[in-house]
């Protein structure tokens, strides 16, 4: 069964999620949707691009994921579909997209650009239809006019020398533990048998462990976790308030010679 996604900032009190998925039945009533979250605050695509990033690979290929976050976007900003990774994303262009992945794209239109709907509600009027056709079979390309590229934010960089990772929290979670951009591949290439002292707020520690559990309760954990992140928390306390770190607070991993 084909399947939509839906991750918006339209939270969950209002009719707006439901207005969505009512008109991508409306197009096709066979269709699959999953909530990703739709509680996104409002215009935060750094979250956004950050939870689309994480799961979109997931899915199976060929999925269409309809982002609703912005979507009315700045002035310029317009209504795209793209094919990358051989996955589907429908949404404004107003810079997430370039925040999931760095492979190039397959494919790439703007949309209503040929019988333009102005509307208020473009999740609805312009995503939800465009997104229920991909998923229904409809080529890319008919969706509406070819672009050469789209807009693209760039995420703060992981820096690495032979010596040093200088990361950046990206995201303080619902756990309150803080998610960074140090990724394993690049710690396990720098270490390679190297004692290291990890350093952020003050503190410094020189372990890393494999599970939350390692350590005692209220104790100060880093692993790497599911998606090759160094996650920095407290076993079951709230690491950002104790730590006095938030989003793009500074971790340093310093390797001994």
């Amino acid at each position: 069964m084909a399947i939509i996604t839906l991750l918006t900032d339209s939270g969950e009190s209002d009719h707006y999620v439901a207005a969505i998925k009512a008109k991508i039945l409306s197009t096709n009533p066979g269709l699959n949707i999953i909530d990703i979250t739709h509680r996104i605050q409002p215009c935060d695509l750094a979250h956004a691009a950050f939870v689309l990033r994480g799961v979109f690979r997931d899915f199976p290929k060929g999925t269409v994921h309809l982002v609703g976050v912005h979507a009315t976007g700045s002035r310029e900003d317009t209504a795209i579909a793209l094919q990358v990774e051989d996955y589907y994303f429908v949404g404004a262009d107003n810079g997430l997209f370039g925040l999931i992945t760095d492979k190039p794209h397959q494919k790439l239109v703007e949309l209503n650009s040929i019988q333009s709907i102005p509307t208020t509600f473009p999740e609805k009027d312009v995503f939800a239809p465009a997104a229920a056709r991909l998923a229904s079979g409809v080529n890319i390309t008919t969706l509406g006019k070819p672009m050469p590229t789209f807009k693209k934010m760039i995420d703060r960089q992981m820096k690495a020398t032979k010596k040093q990772i200088t990361g950046h929290v990206l995201r303080v979670d619902n756990f309150g533990n803080l998610i960074t951009n140090i990724t394993r591949e690049a710690f396990d290439i720098l270490s390679n048998g190297k004692t290291y002292t990890i350093q952020f707020g003050g503190e410094k520690f020189r372990k890393i462990q494999t599970l939350y559990n390692q350590v005692e309760e209220g104790e100060c954990f880093m692993v790497f976790n599911s998606s090759g992140l160094m996650e920095i928390g407290i076993y079951k306390g709230h690491a950002s308030e104790l730590l006095g770190l938030n989003y793009d607070s500074m971790v340093n991993i310093i390797f001994d010679e």
